[in-house]
């Protein structure tokens, strides 16, 4: 008899265009990164299989795309999921000042497509700027403010906090829905 569980779970990664979202994926599920960017159409599944404790955990990766033309699929595309992971740009330019002032805008989408499920903030691109120019204050307030679990610095590029980054909301979906099925 195999007593290994299988766990699913659905991560929703977010954002605006440019960001980094799927370079992020690819960057933990294959351990690659592609210096030309693809925009996203709609929404990619990436699919990986973990192992905690013994148990199987497949996760269903939904890459959507950030851009206004694909706000009319959103809705659809977020149904079902088990967490979302938002990301923004460290970049010091438009870019970066708009995709941090939209994680507002996602956060509320998710909230109310999804209901209350966990959310983490990825801070990506830090290979593009220096320590100095970091206001990691800035991160932990809108952290604070949105009750997000946590947040993370990280770089598809270098894959600086990606493994570690990805772990967190992995380990933290096992764990909670491992309890949640021993007290039913």
């Amino acid at each position: 008899m195999n007593d290994i569980q299988k766990f699913r779970f659905k991560i929703t990664v977010i954002g605006d265009g440019s960001v980094g979202k799927t370079s992020l994926i690819k960057k933990f599920t294959q351990d690659s990164f592609e210096m030309d960017y693809v925009k996203t159409i709609g929404a990619q599944f990436s699919i990986y299989n973990e192992e905690i404790d013994n148990d199987q955990i497949r996760l269903i990766f939904w890459d959507i795309a950030g851009q206004d033309d694909f706000n009319f699929l959103r809705p659809s595309f977020y149904r079902e999921s088990s967490a979302a992971i938002i990301i923004f740009s460290l970049e010091e330019n438009n870019l970066g000042n708009l995709s941090f002032e939209h994680i507002a805008k996602w956060h509320s989408d998710i909230k109310q497509f999804c209901g209350e499920i966990p959310v983490i903030i990825f801070a990506n691109k830090v290979d593009l700027v220096g320590e100095d120019s970091l206001d990691e204050i800035k991160i932990q307030k809108i952290v604070k403010d949105r009750n997000f679990l946590e947040y993370y610095i990280t770089s598809a590029k270098t894959g600086q906090g990606v493994i570690e980054a990805f772990n967190s909301i992995i380990e933290r979906l096992y764990y909670n829905f491992k309890e949640l099925s021993l007290k039913i």
